[in-house]
């Protein structure tokens, strides 16, 4: 039986529906089936783009982006996928306020609505900071099938972890 390191908490019978597509070689043909290609925003500035359109689309009032890049220093299991940091200065006598959001590098290769899932989870991160119901309630507004990508996430993890690179 394999670890199922980003499943932790799923029932045992979606664990146990997990390891046996595992075991007949299957989680990447379901990936594919559902998610055929990877995304195209490659860059920082085509990421920071992406990521703008979806603020102003669902969060028009919130702060705005001072910068939204690729990561390569986020460590998917230890860390997180995706980093929301707020950064208050001081600079001569004004208060400087920063929004960034980072994304683990991984997800350069990923389908896009993956990509989307992880930005609109840090953007969630502008109005609501804990992970509570509201955040959640805002995650869903902005994707509406939110939840079912967080898990075919986990499941396309499991198969990097597992098989390597699907794209």
């Amino acid at each position: 039986m394999q670890e199922l390191r980003y499943l932790a908490g799923y029932a045992a019978q979606i664990t146990g529906q997990v390891q046996q597509l595992i075991a007949e070689q299957r989680l990447g043909k379901l990936l594919l089936k559902r998610y055929p290609t990877a995304h195209q925003i490659k860059t920082d500035k085509a990421l920071y783009d992406f990521t703008v359109e979806l603020k102003n689309q669902f969060l028009r009032k919130a702060q705005p982006l001072s910068k939204v890049v690729f990561d390569s220093k986020i460590n998917v299991v230890h860390q997180a996928l995706g980093v929301h940091s707020f950064v208050s200065r001081v600079q001569g006598g004004k208060l400087k306020a920063k929004n960034e959001i980072r994304v683990g590098v991984v997800f350069k290769t990923a389908p896009l609505e993956f990509l989307r899932m992880i930005v609109v989870h840090e953007l969630a991160h502008l109005k609501e900071k804990d992970h509570n119901k509201a955040f959640y309630n805002l995650c869903v507004h902005m994707e509406p099938a939110y939840h079912q990508l967080e898990f075919d996430l986990r499941l396309y993890l499991t198969h990097l972890d597992l098989f390597g690179a699907l794209y």
